[in-house]
């Protein structure tokens, strides 16, 4: 396997155009790593760092493994993530299951943080929190609020990730 340091910058369209057709979040706390899809992001920078942010809801598990360990990798298929990893991951809950077990994905050792790449999503973004906003329900506008959530407790958390390591895993 090898792996090549890219600069993240020279692929922000190749990870806006993937995050519409499903990236991979990927988190680690102890042992146990899990994987869900995530469909917005923005990479770019602030705070003269490059920076990618995520967005998870607030119910997710994925949420309370960033809060115990505030790294995570973005996994970017170019092609667009396969069947069976966008229902795994983007259904199943990580707390019931080992979803890359269950979805056949590959860890890789990440290069800087603790959380590792996926093989099957070459394009690997590693990050490191630097803020977490929540989002405030009330502040959406209400066409917002219609199409995107059902309940209030559904709102979001944005962890803005400092990119740590961006690199391309190949054969």
């Amino acid at each position: 396997m090898q792996i090549q340091n890219v600069d993240p910058t020279d692929y922000a369209n190749v990870i806006t155009k993937a995050l519409r057709r499903g990236a991979l979040l990927t988190t680690k706390v102890g042992d146990k790593v899990n994987s869900m899809v995530i469909g917005w992001g923005h990479i770019g920078r602030i705070w003269e760092r490059p920076v990618f942010v995520a967005y998870v809801r607030k119910n997710r598990y994925t949420l309370e493994m960033l809060d115990r360990n505030p790294e995570f990798t973005v996994n970017v298929a170019p092609d667009g993530l396969d069947k069976q990893t966008l229902t795994v991951c983007g259904t199943k809950s990580g707390r019931d299951l080992d979803k890359l077990a269950a979805a056949g994905l590959t860890p890789v050792p990440p290069q800087v943080v603790s959380v590792p790449a996926i093989k099957e999503c070459p394009l690997t973004l590693e990050c490191r929190v630097l803020y977490r906003e929540e989002q405030t329900f009330s502040r959406l506008p209400e066409e917002i609020r219609r199409k995107f959530y059902s309940v209030e407790a559904e709102d979001h958390v944005c962890y803005f990730g400092e990119i740590a390591a961006a690199y391309l895993i190949g054969d």
